[in-house]
């Protein structure tokens, strides 16, 4: 008998498709990839026979296997020589960034935005992220410092053009 049945497959969905579909678009960009990924993660859950000790334990392998299926679509040879439509038109995913910094922190290399996301969205510890991406706990903490600290940068650079803008007027004249 599968994990995920008629009777908890709406909670199952509710709860993790979201997340899901985050985790997926920060590593891939492309909003039906990440919907291919939330598929796929649960046909996992409805195929197969998985027992989790709690909650946290069920989170972490969704994330885990969220993770793991990213990167097994970038391997694949078929995305290396198709582009892919959804390069064509600018639709973002997912459809309301909850903070400012979303579109800065979808500019950073991969590994930053990753660790940053489940460090801050997600609420995980180093040690979990570390876990989870299959690297050291330090290698983690430098993704999340070199992460802040490009952050940082961008958001000075941008207060600084803001506050050069309001001087101005916002506008500027050639001569």
């Amino acid at each position: 008998m599968s994990y995920l049945n008629r009777d908890n497959a709406d909670c199952l969905v509710n709860k993790y498709a979201d997340m899901i579909l985050r985790i997926s678009y920060m590593y891939l960009k492309h909003t039906q990839n990440a919907e291919d990924i939330c598929q796929d993660v649960f046909m996992k859950l409805a195929t197969h026979d998985f027992h989790f000790d709690d909650t946290a334990h069920e989170k972490a392998w969704i994330i885990r296997t969220t993770i793991n299926a990213c990167k097994d679509h970038l391997r694949t040879d078929f995305w290396r020589r198709v582009t892919v439509l959804d390069e064509a038109c600018d639709v973002p995913a997912p459809a309301e960034p909850e903070s400012d910094l979303l579109p800065y922190i979808m500019e950073l290399p991969k590994n930053y935005r990753i660790s940053i996301y489940l460090y801050y969205y997600e609420n995980y510890r180093v040690k979990e992220i570390a876990s989870m991406l299959g690297k050291n706990e330090n290698t983690v903490s430098a993704y999340l410092t070199r992460g802040r600290k490009r952050l940082k940068s961008v958001l000075e650079s941008r207060s600084d053009q803001q506050a050069m803008n309001a001087e101005t007027g916002g506008t500027h004249y050639a001569n």
